[in-house]
């Protein structure tokens, strides 16, 4: 699995761990060149990939086969030449979304967003709902409750006071997480927890993501203590809606499609048409309102 990648190199771990063990031998290789033949509508390898590659003498490597990946967090590369997809990580089993529950407000359009990318791109997401310390349990839930019933887990956490910090190690163990999060949510401080010194190593990477240095700046899977892997995926904001078109919007939202083929008219938007089954649904509190909106605005183009 590749583990690290940056400007054409990537670092391959011949045996990934999974649940704590230690994982066997880092080796750098590069594409064979018959990988690179041809124009490339997107990365040929990438963080996360699983490659066949052969060790040469001197120790180095070549990745001679990529296997088909069963889904990727793609960002659309504006290239001159035309629309590149570059992957931020491939394979990923789960995107991990950490939002402050205060200092900074959480902003639940956004994350309304990410779930949206994430159901597109066929992740299972986990929400972390964090400085629960700050505002207590139950007005936590009252930010945060909305998503449980429509399939969301949430879980809760505070440094602080240690609270749902088993948990998250539990949710991550053995698994490739994407975490993703507004700046200020407390990512680093909980990576840092899980596993010591690993907060500042994402940071500094972010940080360089941030500036624009997506070409240059080492892309890496970093090993958790308990097993499994995590990726800091920044601009998620950015991400996987480029390629969508209106009407999709409402199939990202699992509590909206179930009530589409109810509607009365097939092309439906949910906003002013007769006989509509998700405003029924709204209407009757079935649906949240929060949730409702963010369908509308995602719908309009709206950031």
């Amino acid at each position: 699995m590749i583990v690290r990648a940056q400007s054409g190199f990537f670092t391959v771990e011949m045996s990934p761990r999974r649940h704590g063990d230690a994982g066997q031998g880092l080796i750098v290789c590069q594409l064979r060149g018959k990988l690179k033949q041809g124009k490339a509508k997107g990365d040929i390898a990438a963080l996360g990939d699983r490659v066949r590659i052969t060790v040469l003498a001197d120790g180095a490597g070549v990745i001679e086969e990529v296997e088909e990946r069963k889904q990727a967090i793609v960002r659309l590369d504006p290239r001159p030449q035309g629309k590149y997809q570059q992957v931020l990580l491939a394979n990923a089993d789960q995107a991990v979304f950490v939002f402050a529950c205060a200092h900074p407000t959480p902003k639940l359009r956004m994350l309304d967003r990410f779930l949206v990318v994430a159901e597109k791109q066929r992740i299972p997401a986990l929400i972390v709902a964090n400085k629960i310390d700050l505002v207590g349990a139950g007005q936590a839930q009252k930010i945060f409750g909305m998503y449980t019933p429509i399939g969301y887990p949430v879980l809760y956490t505070s440094i602080k006071t240690g609270t749902g910090l088993d948990e998250l190690r539990a949710c991550l163990a053995g698994k490739i997480s994407a975490l993703a999060g507004p700046s200020g949510a407390g990512k680093s401080s909980l990576l840092n927890m899980l596993t010591p010194g690993l907060g500042l190593a994402v940071r500094e990477i972010s940080a360089a993501m941030d500036k624009g240095k997506h070409t240059t700046v080492a892309r890496e899977l970093f090993a958790l203590e308990g097993g499994g892997y995590v990726a800091d995926t920044p601009g998620w904001k950015a991400l996987a809606l480029w390629d969508t078109e209106p009407e999709e919007i409402d199939a990202y939202f699992p509590e909206l499609a179930p009530l589409v083929p109810n509607c009365q008219f097939s092309d439906c938007t949910h906003i002013h048409e007769p006989g509509c089954a998700v405003r029924a649904a709204l209407e009757a509190g079935n649906v949240h309102p929060e949730r409702y909106e963010s369908y509308l605005r995602l719908r309009a183009g709206d950031e």
